[in-house]
């Protein structure tokens, strides 16, 4: 079943502990569409400007992700992000953002997109993601991601955006911050009582809280020996997740705990290389293997 998602398309520049690299393909939306691209056909919907290398969009191509929703405009320039991470690999700062075209966006879904029933909003103006759900009226999940910067100013815009929503991601400090408390669990059903059916709260290392009507419950982080970028892991953990579930075709309360599973392994392959290096190199069977020794890291 394809997947749409609509969300940033940008170039980094990540400064590690270890190392530097300039001028990655990354962006909220692309790395959530490579990782889904090991489950699922996914129709991307971005902006990228003149700048743009067209070996990008071909990659993205050879994997099974259809870009005739990425807009082009002619005499602007791509989302660029520069961020330096802390020595923990954890934290990081934001040396600089320029939003460029991405900060005009204004999607316009092509009308095969608009037939899409699996739907990821990924991070946006919570407005912007709201007329994109508007195009999407016949969906039968719709999961948004969110952040801070949203949660302050554009609060009134997300409390009615969470109120449209399936199912939301967001990460531990931004769940703390909508709710106002600093206990997790509580955090998480504060959220699903705004309006999502289900509520996914990413740990990063500590691995991710599930939360629904009937089910609460935590899955590990797959202990990753080395991390070289974690840019990128959260869209990857969200886009492998949803694409099991479109490829599964359903997301009943199994599959979906089966899909947070998958999105966490996928996750872990993506912290093993700067942008999408290492993410190239895997195959399916690569994922499926590295299920096998999370299943029986599991097993008690």
């Amino acid at each position: 079943m394809p997947l749409l998602v609509v969300g940033s398309v940008a170039i980094d520049n990540v400064e590690t502990p270890q190392e530097s690299r300039e001028n990655l393909l990354g962006g909220s939306a692309t790395h959530f569409s490579f990782a889904a691209s090991f489950f699922t056909s996914t129709r991307l919907v971005g902006v990228v400007g003149a700048d743009w290398p067209k070996e990008h969009t071909e990659l993205l191509n050879s994997r099974g992700v259809d870009t005739s929703g990425l807009c082009t405009v002619a005499d602007g320039k791509t989302f660029t992000w520069t961020g330096r991470y802390h020595d923990n690999m954890n934290d990081r700062d934001t040396l600089d953002v320029q939003l460029n075209v991405f900060g005009d966006f204004d999607p316009v879904l092509p009308e095969s997109y608009r037939r899409a029933k699996f739907v990821f909003l990924a991070n946006g103006v919570p407005a912007v993601q709201a007329k994109v759900l508007d195009q999407v009226p016949g969906r039968k999940l719709a999961v948004a991601d969110t952040m801070d910067l949203w949660i302050n100013t554009a609060r009134e815009d997300l409390d009615q955006l969470l109120k449209q929503l399936d199912g939301l991601v967001l990460n531990d400090s931004e769940a703390k911050l909508l709710t106002g408390t600093e206990n997790l669990a509580l955090a998480g059903h504060l959220v699903r009582d705004m309006g999502p059916k289900f509520v996914i709260i990413k740990k990063g290392e500590h691995g991710a809280m599930f939360f629904s009507e009937h089910e609460t419950y935590v899955l590990p982080a797959f202990p990753t020996e080395q991390v070289i970028d974690p840019t990128g892991a959260g869209d990857s953990f969200a886009g492998g997740m949803m694409g099991y579930l479109a490829e599964q075709d359903n997301f009943e309360p199994k599959t979906l705990k089966t899909a947070m599973a998958y999105g966490t392994l996928v996750a872990s392959f993506n912290v093993e290389g700067f942008g999408l290096e290492r993410m190239k190199q895997i195959t399916r069977e690569d994922i499926e293997k590295r299920m096998t020794a999370y299943r029986k890291m599991l097993s008690f």
